[in-house]
């Protein structure tokens, strides 16, 4: 018995690219974490909305593993908000993403061609 969502090809966990995603968002600079849900939307690993949630979660974690640096900005009005920077360990683990995205997308591609050699003749 096979499960539909399983079956869907390119299926998996939306949250497979979040950590990736967040790094590339803060690499433009320090963001609050509603901004960072925009950002990473643009990126294409979220369907839909990203659940506030679940990068929050990442986000504190990734601060535990030194990543990302997080402060209380309070220079405005209104409630403080917690800002966040990507770390110099952070750059590193994305600089390793990004090998491993463009390995990836090398064999996909190679495989691709494969197929499409194999199916002209």
């Amino acid at each position: 018995m096979t499960n539909k969502k399983s079956a869907h090809p390119g299926s998996g966990r939306q949250e497979r690219y979040i950590q990736a995603s967040i790094l590339m968002g803060l690499c433009r600079g320090a963001s609050y974490g509603y901004e960072l849900i925009s950002t990473i939307q643009t990126y294409g690993f979220i369907e839909g909305s990203a659940p506030p949630g679940m990068i929050y979660r990442h986000l504190r974690q990734m601060e535990e593993d030194n990543l990302v640096l997080s402060q209380w900005e309070t220079k405005d009005a209104g409630a403080a908000k917690r800002i966040y920077t990507i770390t110099e360990e952070g750059r590193e683990v994305l600089t390793f993403w990004i090998r491993f995205m463009e390995d990836k997308a090398e064999k996909l591609n190679r495989f691709a061609a494969l197929y499409r050699e194999m199916e002209s003749g």
